[in-house]
């Protein structure tokens, strides 16, 4: 059928538009949800360009769930933010049967049913744990609003116009009585086929390829201009709901996800009800079987509590469901060769050998190297140049030397070995001088300090960074040029840089170099706690840094201090004060502080008394995200009623303070038996103090 004439009817016009977005919502359902095409894509392209047409010669009859409206969108400057109305925590791992067994326990009991009641075993539904980026489409009135990534958790980037070129998502829900308000939340991610066509495109144009779909997704969705994303064929899976007004939901997860599928929303076939850990256990190895199969990446199985009364009953923990958990399949392990034993200086003068391996593809990551953390570790696992060596991605994150293989390892050398075991060089390999290693210590360490190019640049990094002394916009690629140029050697001699010589740098220009001198200048008079912290002396935190600054009022009293004095001061003790008395004591060092005095980079306040308050001498750790506070409100609370934040859970610290996220510190805690706080005690023991 043609386009409709200038003078038609405009009750028929209407009716043919009604009709061409039918057509092509269907055929987009079919294909993209169903992967069961039934209209040729030529067909397909000549109703988009009829629909296309008719709209251009009627804008009024253009509306926003149009199929026309998938691609076109001008080029964002930024991503605005979008709060979270409830939050997108994230789930808790399993990686063994142990642990789901110990998830089911914990489900019993938060349900209150005998443990081996067989006769009233928890009923779960289970899915894919899809490898993709997870994101929340808001439906108002059945109309696509928004979409937003998971961020956080508590909030993340309007991605609205790239979700809107994704053709499984639909722009408007499958019904005649919608709801005022759903949030559908799933996994945005990259067929396996559109990712090999992706990569394909860019090989025949000589462009960098994707290393897997999960990056190539993730890449796509953030795109600032939706034309490009919606080039890239993204596919979209819900797995559940967040804020839902005017719409009655069902008891189960199982039943909600056949509601979204009723609506056109595209859920995955691969889900399932079980019963029980043996259910669980079944699904997982038959999801397993099979996993090279799907057409998308998984990294586990995901398993939920089915009846929504009793995720309910259930509730929360600091940063995850107590209904639902990840159970994740094996870090992928292969084989490959050591190439050779580089050695990496740290800002600290710390040595690090690291491998150099033949390239290897790990868990959808294509590795080249390792980290094999000091010298005693190297010669643990007897790692040495031209092994073969078992290389793991420990967590899909970090990859790392499991171990050797000595069965490849020719006979010869294990008697009269061509390659020798790896020893740490005696010299810097950046600066030649002498290496150290203190008794007690792991790491071996360069002793040339600051004077060290390895550690000049890493300290520089840290002496500008967000909570030290703050110059913005000086990331680790301008200080490299800096370097490079000659234009620095030290911290002290970014308060005499000049514009013109900052112009004339790579992508900098005169704006670029004014704001650039105007952020140093910014950073002049930084508070003494901040600038202790910056010097980047080793084994001086943050909170050690503030109790220096309040102990000692100035710089001057700081630098004359003797080891009995140092260690007056809170949790500072001989390790401590031996590493600020040599920092203090190296010339170059006194000189490049007497140019940042010079040049006005601190100024120094009072000696101060230990603050007395609720939190006197309890030692807080603060790790995850909060609902509502920052790490650094968190800080200034805990502070001002005279209590200690630091970065690392020991058998001293009193509290853990946990939001989403936590990571490590949490488990850490647990074992260590330390009390686990959310915001929520938190707050009470701010306002009440400890309760005996």
């Amino acid at each position: 059928m043609t386009t409709p004439a200038a003078g038609e009817a405009p009750d028929q016009t209407a009716a043919r538009v009604s009709a061409l977005r039918t057509a092509i919502n269907e055929a987009n359902y079919l294909y993209y949800v169903l992967d069961a095409p039934t209209l040729p894509d030529a067909e397909y392209d000549r109703l988009l360009r009829e629909l296309q047409e008719i709209e251009s010669a009627h804008p009024e009859l253009l509306t926003a769930d149009s199929p026309t409206q998938r691609v076109g969108a001008e080029p964002l400057k930024a991503f605005a933010e979008v709060a979270h109305t409830i939050p997108m925590l994230s789930l808790g791992n399993a990686f063994s049967e142990a642990d789901v067994v110990a998830f089911d326990r914990r489900v019993r009991e938060g349900l209150e049913r005998q443990a081996f009641d067989l006769e009233n075993v928890v009923e779960y539904a289970v899915e894919p744990k899809f490898d993709g980026l997870a994101v929340a489409l808001h439906y108002q009135d059945g109309l696509f609003v928004r979409g937003a990534t998971r961020g956080d958790g508590f909030s993340g980037e309007d991605v609205s116009a790239n979700l809107r070129t994704i053709h499984s998502i639909p722009m408007r829900l499958a019904t005649e009585d919608p709801p005022a308000w759903l949030e559908v939340r799933g996994e945005v991610l990259m067929l396996r086929r559109d990712f090999e066509r992706l990569n394909d495109i860019a090989r025949q144009k000589g462009e960098k390829t994707f290393v897997n779909p999960r990056n190539a997704a993730a890449g796509s969705l953030r795109q600032l201009d939706p034309r490009i994303s919606a080039q890239r064929r993204l596919s979209f899976f819900a797995y559940g709901v967040g804020r839902v007004e005017g719409m009655e939901l069902p008891e189960t997860h199982a039943a909600v996800m056949d509601s979204l599928a009723k609506l056109r929303l595209p859920v995955s076939d691969q889900r399932a009800v079980v019963s029980g850990v043996a259910g669980l256990m079944h699904y997982f190895t038959a999801l397993g079987e099979r996993r090279d199969r799907l057409p998308f990446d998984i990294d586990g199985a995901v398993y939920k509590v089915n009846r929504l009364a009793d995720q309910v009953q259930l509730g929360f923990v600091a940063r995850a469901p107590r209904f639902a958990i990840a159970h994740k399949y094996p870090a992928q392990e292969e084989m490959t060769q050591v190439e050779s034993i580089d050695v990496q200086v740290g800002r600290t003068g710390a040595l690090t050998p690291v491998a150099r391996l033949k390239p290897v593809f790990v868990g959808g990551v294509t590795v080249t190297n390792a980290t094999l953390h000091n010298e005693d570790e190297v010669r643990r696992k007897d790692v040495r140049v031209g092994d073969s060596v078992i290389v793991r991605r420990a967590g899909d994150v970090i990859p790392e030397v499991a171990g050797v293989v000595l069965d490849r390892r020719p006979m010869r050398d294990l008697v009269t070995p061509q390659y020798p075991p790896f020893s740490m060089p005696l010299a810097c390999p950046e600066c030649g001088a002498p290496v150290v290693r203190l008794e007690g210590e792991s790491a071996a360490r360069c002793s040339n300090g600051l004077s060290c190019p390895a550690q000049r640049k890493q300290a520089l990094i840290h002496f500008v960074s967000r909570r030290a002394m703050d110059i913005d916009g000086l990331g680790e690629k301008l200080v490299e040029q800096l370097l490079e140029h000659g234009l620095i050697q030290t911290p002290a001699d970014l308060y005499r840089l000049q514009r013109e010589p900052l112009a004339g740098l790579e992508r900098m220009a005169e704006k670029s170099a004014d704001n650039l001198l105007a952020a140093v200048e910014a950073s002049r008079g930084r508070d003494l706690a901040r600038f202790i912290f910056a010097l980047g002396i080793r084994n001086v935190g943050e909170q050690t840094a503030k109790d220096l600054a309040r102990h000692f009022g100035s710089l001057e009293a700081l630098m004359r201090a003797d080891s009995a004095t140092l260690q007056q001061v809170p949790d500072v003790g001989p390790v401590v004060a031996q590493s600020m008395q040599a920092f203090f004591a190296e010339p170059h060092n006194q000189s490049v502080i007497e140019n940042l005095r010079l040049a006005g980079a601190w100024k120094d306040g009072e000696a101060q008394p230990t603050i007395a308050g609720k939190l006197s001498g309890k030692t807080f750790v603060l790790t995850g995200t909060l609902p509502t506070l920052s790490r650094d409100e968190a800080k200034v609370l805990i502070e001002n009623e005279g209590g200690k934040v630091v970065g690392s859970v020991s058998r001293k610290t009193d509290f853990v303070v946990a939001g989403a996220d936590p990571g490590s510190k949490l488990t850490k805690a647990q074992d260590l038996g330390i009390r686990i706080l959310d915001q929520a005690t938190f707050h009470e023991l701010i306002s009440h103090g400890e309760k005996t």
